[in-house]
């Protein structure tokens, strides 16, 4: 659930330490099963050029912020279907480049402070419009859930705004040898094409699996892929970015980011300047699928990529560190595989290890 829920520099190896109207629209087909996402060479208004977003939402020490925001209790689903928080658009931005293979953006939304929330929570976005139900029907449009890319402060750090990171989906048709319209994501094309001023509908905060340890000492492990890097963006903005003095982070924050290609990294500029600002606790581990190769020589995905370290992650896990996921679910099936292979090499019973790290609140797993 990194954007819609349905459906680097090396370090040396260690061992580590409001709204209830919803306005009548046209009457959208029903989107075909097999959405393909295809945006190379396309341009939505937006202009291909990237839009990077470091000069604009980092500052050259660590960031004051509204520290009463830290003794706020978790809030769940503060707003609800019927009763939607109408939240305003900020800005909307590109920030992939022209290679990439879809077309991402950067979302600010002003809530005002009135739509708090945890880092590793997911906001619903209702987009405008009606469909038909299976009765026949005319209603409007269910919630779609995304991640939130932003921490409880926001990028302007004042506690009333909020991010999302969301890829446009759009369909190719094979018989028109185009996009067809019709068949468009209806929610992520919405905000996409959003403009500044322009209302949203907003339900949530929802979630509780991708809350970060209540220890700041804990070391951490993200593992996304596309737009999974949603929550992962709140963690080390949490960490790397922001003068939290009663949640200062002392651990380890290694995160692993699958992408097509070098144009589609998302929020790289942070990353780098994260880990130039931390090198002893900040680490990013790529895998490119159209660039790299593993060691078969097959592309290299992020199961791959997250291969290469498996003694070193085994032995984080077995430490006590936490690990998240975001993203494709069709990633896991390869992690699991690999885990299973290092606890059977260490005579490790594998189901009884992989309990024990959910029961301890170490495993937290957000796949779409």
């Amino acid at each position: 659930m990194a954007a819609q829920v349905f459906a680097t520099p090396m370090l040396a190896k260690s061992s580590f330490a409001g709204a209830a109207v919803v306005s009548k629209a046209a009457k959208a087909p029903a989107r075909a099963a097999g959405m393909v996402v295809k945006a190379q060479g396309t341009d939505y208004g937006l202009g291909l050029e990237m839009k990077t977003t470091k000069e604009k939402s980092m500052k050259a020490g660590r960031a004051p912020v509204p520290l009463e925001l830290e003794d706020m209790p978790l809030p769940l689903n503060t707003f609800k279907n019927k009763a939607p928080f109408v939240g305003t658009i900020k800005s909307v931005e590109r920030i992939v480049g022209p290679n990439a293979t879809g077309e991402t953006c950067h979302i600010i939304i002003e809530h005002g402070g009135k739509m708090p929330f945890w880092e590793g929570q997911s906001y619903g976005v209702i987009p405008p419009g009606t469909k038909v139900n299976s009765k026949g029907k005319e209603v409007p449009h269910g919630v779609r859930l995304y991640s939130i890319a932003s921490t409880r402060y926001g990028d302007e750090f004042d506690g009333k705004t909020a991010t999302l990171c969301v890829r446009r989906a759009t369909y190719w048709c094979p018989e028109m040898k185009a996009e067809d319209p019709a068949k468009k994501g209806i929610c992520s094309n919405f905000l996409c094409d959003a403009k500044p001023g322009q209302e949203v509908m907003m339900t949530g905060p929802t979630g509780q699996v991708m809350l970060l340890p209540k220890d700041p000492a804990t070391p951490v492990i993200m593992v996304a892929t596309g737009t999974g890097i949603a929550p992962m963006r709140s963690y080390y903005r949490r960490f790397f970015v922001e003068d939290v003095k009663s949640w200062e982070f002392k651990g380890l924050a290694w995160l692993f980011m699958g992408v097509a290609n070098s144009d589609a990294k998302l929020y790289d500029d942070e990353i780098q300047e994260c880990i130039k600002r931390f090198p002893g606790q900040f680490r990013c581990d790529y895998a490119l699928s159209r660039e790299q190769t593993n060691k078969n020589g097959g592309k290299m995905y992020i199961q791959d990529k997250v291969e290469e370290y498996k003694d070193q992650i085994f032995q984080l896990l077995d430490g006590g560190a936490h690990m998240y996921f975001c993203g494709l679910k069709g990633m896991m099936p390869g992690i699991l595989e690999m885990l299973e292979g290092v606890c059977k090499e260490k005579g490790i019973n594998y189901e009884e290890w992989l309990e024990g790290l959910k029961e301890k609140g170490q495993w937290h797993v957000e796949v779409y």
